[in-house]
Formats: structure tokens, sequence, C-alpha cells
């Protein structure tokens, strides 16, 4: 299977921190949880070894995709507990060992599901993306993320969110239910980190 190309690669905030080293860069995506630039730069500097090792074993491209982001998923929850007092973590190729551990748990631990259900988009959210946009989600009401969640990913339209919703009691009406999503999606933007806004959005909030 051929690696994904991603652009992040090329964008100036991540190109900036290229010259860091593995243990500086977690150090500095730990002390600085609000920018998402850091994890980034680490996933466009292993992104490639944990698409490789992933790719062996999926059977389809669908499948890579799907267990590539849950695994960076994984990766970006580790990371923010990874002890770097102990020098012998802060080298790189012990890092990479750390990477490489992780991915191999992961692919043994992660059961993947059929590709018809599957309905993650590579493209549309590169990884990091990923990450911080399921975060962002998390700080909605439970009722505004399950219509953003029924948009985004199953394609609902606003009419049969609202009679889907009235069956579950929830009485809104369509144009309660536009009025919902427009401050989801308001929010959602919001809760995003500035950089990685920057980094993976335009102006009209659509990835690039």
């Amino acid at each position: 299977m051929q690696i994904p190309h991603f652009v992040e690669n090329n964008h100036p905030l991540v190109k900036s921190l290229f010259h860091y080293s593995d243990s500086e860069l977690v150090s500095l995506f730990q002390n600085y949880p609000d920018e998402g630039k850091y994890f980034t730069a680490i996933f466009c500097r292993y992104s490639s070894i944990v698409y490789s090792l992933i790719s062996h074993l999926a059977r389809s491209p669908v499948q890579a995709d799907y267990l590539f982001a849950m695994t960076w998923r994984h990766i970006y929850y580790e990371l923010g507990g990874l002890d770097l007092r102990n020098a012998e973590a802060l080298g790189a190729s012990s890092f990479q060992n750390w990477l490489i551990n992780t991915t191999a748990i992961c692919i043994n631990q992660t059961e993947l599901p059929p590709v018809e259900s599957i309905h993650y988009d590579i493209k549309a959210a590169p990884p990091p993306l990923w990450c911080y946009t399921q975060q962002a989600l998390d700080r909605l009401t439970p009722l505004m993320r399950l219509m953003v969640v029924m948009v985004q990913t199953f394609h609902w339209s606003e009419t049969r969110i609202s009679a889907f919703l009235q069956t579950e009691g929830e009485k809104l009406s369509t144009a309660e239910v536009k009025t919902q999503l427009l401050e989801g999606y308001r929010l959602l933007e919001a809760s995003l980190p500035q950089d990685i806004r920057e980094i993976y959005l335009d102006t009209s909030g659509v990835p690039r």
C-alpha cells in the first residue's frame, strides 16, 4: 500500500519545528497542551514508519487508514504521560522504539471493523486534525455532538435528524436543528487549537 502524502509536512509552522529533537518535541507537547503543532511535528516525523508497519497487516487501504488514525490517537494520549525523566528515553532511537512498540500494541489490540462500516476519511481528517477534533467534540453537549456526528459521519439531513430526535423525546424542528448545528460547528472550531486551525483549516472552516 502506498504511504499517504500529508500536506502538513510543508506547512511553515510545522517545518519550523523540524530541528527539535524527539524529546524536545514531546516535552513541548506536554508543557503546551493548548498548542497542536508539536504533536503534528511528531506525526510528520514518524507517520511513514507507522503507516509502513500497519499497511503490512491491514487487508485494505480503508482499514489501513482507519487503524493508522486509531494508532495515532492512542499515541496522542500516551504521549501526555510519557516519562521523560529517564535519560534513556530521551534518545531518538529509544523514542522510535517506544513508538514502534506502541504501534505494535495497537495493531494487536485493535479489532478492525468491516470496510463498509468504516467512515473515516484520511484526506478529510489527517490524524492530528482528527485527534484534536475528537477532543473538541467531547466538549460539546451530548445532543449537539450527536447531531454533528449524524451530519458529518452519516450524512443525515436536518429533516431526518429532527424526525429521529422527536422519536427520542427531543422536540426540535428542522429549523432548530439547523441552528443547533451551526452553533455546534462554531463551538467545534473555536475549541480547536489556533495552530491546528492555521495548519489544517481555511477561513471557511473546511479542511484544506
